[in-house]
């Protein structure tokens, strides 16, 4: 049987937001707590993000 070539499609991107700096769970868990501590709709997308970066490992 011959061999078949095929072309192998890139690696997916990562799921991880860009925006996050590299922290571990804990620093990530700390970073979410004291943004969710007084409520600021000014940081509402630090705050989804935070909990992006959480919910990965979880999964």
């Amino acid at each position: 049987m011959p061999d078949i070539k095929i072309d192998r499609a890139p690696g997916a991107p990562s799921i991880l937001p860009a925006d996050i700096p590299e922290l571990s769970d804990d620093e990530c868990l700390a970073c979410l707590a004291r943004a969710v501590e007084t409520p600021d709709s000014a940081r509402l997308d630090e705050v989804a993000a935070l909990i992006g970066r959480l919910a990965v490992p979880i999964e």
